[in-house]
């Protein structure tokens, strides 16, 4: 069975990097900053510290707000820096 445009059957994408973070803007149009923070170990002296990257995220009906916790999944590419889309809004905000 052949497969179109590398999607897998049924629609499903096969395995697909997805993420956890914090919504740091939400200011553009069905776009939002993602902050997605992990622990890296200094090479010579073995503390773990906090390093963290900006996913800009494409947010189709506007749900997520800033301090929200969010899943995002890559995806193709929708813009020169937007390659994410929000899954879904895991904790909204208390703000």
């Amino acid at each position: 069975m052949a497969m179109a445009s590398g999607e897998a059957i049924n629609g499903h994408h096969g395995k697909r990097v997805s993420r956890v973070g914090l919504v740091t803007s939400d200011k553009a149009d069905k776009t939002i900053r993602v902050r997605f923070d992990y622990t890296v170990m200094h090479p010579k002296y073995g503390k773990y510290y906090t390093r963290s990257t900006t996913l800009h995220t494409h947010d189709e009906n506007n749900e997520a707000h800033v301090g929200d916790l969010v899943e995002v999944m890559a995806c193709r590419r929708l813009s020169k820096t937007k390659s994410w889309r929000l899954i879904r809004v895991l904790r909204k905000s208390s703000v």
